[in-house]
């Protein structure tokens, strides 16, 4: 028969066991991964990247990129020829006119005291621009540049209608919309080259003696006008002083060089001091 004593050893040996099993029900396994559900998280489908580029998710706030400050310039760019890829014509000869001029044999009895594009003129001028002078402006103080030519070409036809082709011709025509009342031609700017120097004008009338010479005038080829040893370039008395001519003799002709030119590419000069912006004036 045991004893007491060993009865409670073996007691207390049953209750150990039990205690150690119940707790062994209620760990758990280090071992094992808890997943916790990412709510809203879309999932990613087979072979596509997760990877989200910058913005993504906030394409409804974010700010467009200003604009390229230069747009308007190359805009303009795409529609209006560099300086530097316009014809030079060379060898051309130039006459001598002025605003004001009298019809005479010598000018086909075409008076200057208006121009192909403003039928008061001489009134807009502020008077004869009289080339018996040494100076490069007239006695008076011009209205309108002093400095100013003409080619042997009108946008217009002689019954005040655009001419059909002038925007497929005037190399500029695309760089704006053009109303009725403007040429497309009227006050660009030239280049002239002769003595070695350069004088800048602006294109204030049409001739010597023809008005549609779009070969000679936006092309390559040689003026139609067979008068004045083919004359393809009227110049105004200033332009002829300013390249060392004397224009008291009337009767001037020169061999010349020139060349279209935008007007961001004129420099400095006599040519601007006064700048005509007068459009179409017709009465």
């Amino acid at each position: 028969m045991p004893s007491f004593k060993n009865i409670k050893l073996i007691s207390v040996f049953i209750i150990l066991l039990l205690f150690t099993g119940c707790s062994s029900n209620h760990k758990t396994d280090t071992n094992t991964t808890v997943n916790t559900p990412v709510a809203n998280k879309p999932v990613t489908p087979l072979g596509e990247s997760n990877t989200t580029s910058p913005n993504e998710e906030n394409n409804q706030t974010t700010t467009p990129p200003k604009s390229d400050t230069n747009t308007t310039v190359q805009e303009l760019n795409q529609t209006t020829p560099a300086s530097a890829k316009y014809t030079l014509h060379e060898n051309i000869t130039a006459t001598l006119f002025w605003v004001g001029e009298d019809e005479s044999p010598d000018n086909h009895q075409i008076t200057n005291v208006m121009s192909a594009w403003d039928d008061s003129w001489l009134k807009h001028y502020g008077g004869i621009d009289t080339p018996e002078r040494t100076t490069l402006f007239p006695a008076f103080k011009p209205k309108e540049n002093p400095f100013y030519f003409a080619l042997p070409y009108s946008d217009f036809d002689d019954n005040g209608n655009r001419r059909e082709d002038a925007f497929e011709v005037i190399p500029w025509a695309g760089e704006k919309t053009w109303t009725q009342e403007e040429s497309i031609v009227k006050n660009r700017w030239i280049k002239i080259e002769a003595n070695g120097k350069t004088a800048y004008a602006q294109w204030e009338d049409a001739g010597p003696f023809e008005y549609n010479d779009i070969d000679y005038v936006f092309g390559t080829a040689t003026p139609k006008n067979r008068d004045n040893n083919h004359a393809g370039l009227d110049l105004s008395p200033a332009v002829w002083i300013y390249l060392g001519y004397d224009t008291r003799n009337m009767d001037n002709q020169a061999k010349m060089n020139w060349q279209f030119v935008n007007k961001e590419d004129v420099p400095n000069g006599p040519w601007m001091d006064v700048v005509t912006y007068r459009q179409i004036s017709w009465q």
